[in-house]
């Protein structure tokens, strides 16, 4: 199996080398992730400045690039300038942190599988549902492993990818993998003013996930009761059952 790893993470993070690992351990994993960290910056690509490509080794093997880019720019510029060979599956993680419900507009991890997809090639993204510092991807290497292994074996309709969230519980505690739709529910953002050392003003982005989706088996209520989430999502943002409406709309 060839195995293409990005993130939104950066190529240092622990989640991508512990994947990294995982998969390598059976599979040509090769890594094509940004220099630095780029979480939350969608979908964005880079057409102002030129793309700069590191390749990076680990202990003494190849590793693979890291690239001062999007999770999107690396993915389309491993897909089509670096690798030799199209690999069997894209797998985009393990994001340190749930990405859940509308998030996923947001994630890098999530826009790098998106990628993928729109490039032709099956495609994942996998999160641990945790920001604890020191956090344990065990469980989440394991279960992205053999969903990549099942996705790989099974296919996906074109266009669509999958979006894997793990709990962050003790893997005994784990009570499986559910097929689920994502959460309609919002992140409430907030902004905290503050002034620097010279008096300036600047606000700090933050706030939290309000859950009020009264389905509770979304990926949002999955996760919290101890379950893997796999939700199916397409990059056709198209509201479908709109289009007849609209289109008997006087203009």
């Amino acid at each position: 199996m060839r195995v293409l790893i990005s993130n939104d993470d950066g190529i240092n993070a622990p989640g991508l080398r512990a994947l990294q690992k995982g998969f390598s351990a059976f599979a040509d994993a090769r890594v094509a992730a940004p220099e630095t960290e780029r979480s939350a910056v969608g979908h964005a690509i880079t057409i102002a400045n030129p793309l700069r490509v590191r390749e990076v080794t680990d202990h003494g093997k190849k590793f693979g690039w890291a690239i001062d880019g999007t999770p999107a720019d690396c993915v389309k510029i491993a897909l089509k300038a670096l690798l030799n060979k199209k690999p069997d599956i894209l797998v985009s993680g393990v994001n340190h942190g749930a990405n859940l419900a509308t998030n996923v507009i947001y994630s890098g991890t999530v826009s790098a599988a998106t990628e993928g997809t729109i490039l032709g090639i099956p495609s994942i993204a996998v999160s641990l549902c945790t920001w604890e510092k020191n956090a344990d991807f065990s469980s989440a290497v394991k279960y992205g492993v053999e969903i990549a292994k099942v996705t790989v074996k099974n296919g996906l309709p074109r266009g669509t990818l999958l979006n894997v969230n793990v709990p962050s519980i003790p893997e005994g505690k784990i009570k499986g993998i559910k097929v689920c739709r994502q959460s309609n529910c919002i992140f409430e953002v907030g902004f905290d003013k503050r002034s620097d050392l010279r008096g300036m003003d600047y606000y700090w982005q933050g706030g939290k996930m309000q859950v009020d989706d009264p389905d509770k088996s979304t990926d949002i209520m999955s996760v919290e009761d101890g379950w893997v989430t796999i939700t199916p999502i397409q990059y056709d943002l198209t509201n479908h059952s709109f289009l007849e409406e609209l289109a008997s709309w006087k203009w």
